[in-house]
């Protein structure tokens, strides 16, 4: 069965005409630009493109069709090049039932589905031409409407200490917020692995994603999902997400959680380290504690981690690696063709005949998850040593 990566959380960052869609997103982050820069730079096979309830981003993609540059497929999606679009959108739930703000992913089968739920959205929102709008409603509201428009529902990087799932979003469990059996997948987050999530036993049976959220077009693709699918349509990742026949997740390939900006509980004030659970830093004073990724899953914890799940490998973008500048990413890009070519076709020799032995050495380290980074938290990412 083929093999694809995807990564299905990409924000845009400004509508063709320039307006903003993502106001902390990258200007470049056009819809034409994403399937571009996902095919010929990432060599990404499927793309989740997070604010299609944009109208202005709906009509873009309708003169790419018309144009004869993209084609809606039967079973889903849409085709531009090598590259399949799922249409999805991300929004913000806060109601009775959540105890903060919860990011969830939305995405749906076609063009047509994706309007009818833009409709429904507008009057349930503020600004529909905005990324991550508040929904007034509940959020088993937004699922049910989801589910009739045949859609997946993915609470999004779960354990971020702010809008997500299990940061401020609930107090005990899923269950106090949405249908647990409503819930497709789940979405780790740069700050979270598979060892960390599969210690909530109420995960357990639930599809886990790594996907980029990505703000600028380097971002993309900084963590990805390998799927084994009979083919890249919409109704097959579905199918997939169901555990039907041999379709299967592969692999989970994302930032080392350390090196994500909430891991650590931190103090944003003065930068140090707080290694209990309260809210006044013991070094400042001032109330400026940002409870880490690790501590929430270690209160979460209800379960031993769970060696059945797909492998979750240690990687870091390529841009991020020391003394791997542009200039030799292009060489490496001219030599191999895209970011995935080079991440998992290229061999030692290969690089070590473009990039020289250490940085080729460098880049097989990364590979094997064998880099050493200094942990992030308190808003400031982590990094390589």
């Amino acid at each position: 069965m083929p093999s694809y990566y995807a990564d299905l959380h990409v924000h845009i960052g400004r509508t063709r005409e320039g307006a903003p869609v993502k106001i902390t997103a990258s200007d470049e982050l056009t819809l034409t630009n994403v399937l571009s820069y996902a095919q010929h730079q990432k060599g990404m096979d499927l793309v989740g493109v997070i604010d299609c309830h944009v109208p202005s981003v709906q009509r873009e993609l309708e003169d790419l069709i018309e144009s004869g540059d993209a084609y809606e497929h039967s079973e889903g999606g849409i085709i531009a090049g090598s590259v399949t679009l799922y249409l999805g959108t991300e929004i913000e739930v806060y109601d009775d039932r959540c105890s903060g703000p919860i990011h969830v992913l939305c995405y749906v089968p076609t063009l047509d589905d994706m309007k009818q739920l833009t409709s429904w959205l507008a009057e349930r929102m503020t600004n529909i031409t905005l990324s991550s709008q508040r929904f007034y409603g509940t959020g088993i509201e937004l699922q049910n409407k989801v589910k009739e428009l045949d859609g997946l529902f993915i609470p999004a990087h779960i354990f971020t200490p702010f809008k997500s799932l299990y940061g401020k979003g609930v107090k005990a469990s899923l269950g106090e917020v949405f249908h647990r059996e409503w819930i497709d997948a789940v979405e780790l987050g740069l700050s979270a692995n598979s060892e960390m999530a599969s210690q909530l036993s109420e995960l357990s049976g639930i599809p886990f994603l790594t996907n980029s959220d990505a703000h600028s077009l380097p971002k993309m693709a900084r963590e990805y999902t390998k799927l084994s699918l009979q083919d890249r349509t919409f109704n097959e990742f579905k199918r997939l997400l169901r555990g039907e026949g041999d379709r299967k997740i592969l692999a989970n390939y994302g930032m080392n959680p350390l090196l994500g900006k909430y891991y650590s509980t931190v103090c944003r004030a003065c930068g140090e380290d707080v290694h209990k659970d309260v809210t006044d830093c013991p070094n400042c004073g001032e109330k400026a504690v940002v409870k880490g990724v690790s501590t929430r899953v270690e209160e979460l914890a209800t379960a031993p981690k769970d060696d059945m799940r797909p492998p979750y490998i240690n990687q870091v973008p390529l841009e991020s690696l020391p003394k791997l500048g542009p200039k030799t990413l292009k060489k490496l890009l001219d030599a191999f063709g895209t970011e995935m070519a080079i991440l998992h076709k290229a061999s030692r020799e290969e690089l070590h005949d473009v990039v020289g032995e250490a940085l080729a050495e460098r880049i097989i380290a990364m590979r094997e998850g064998r880099l050493h980074v200094e942990a992030g938290g308190g808003g400031k990412y982590g990094r390589v040593k």
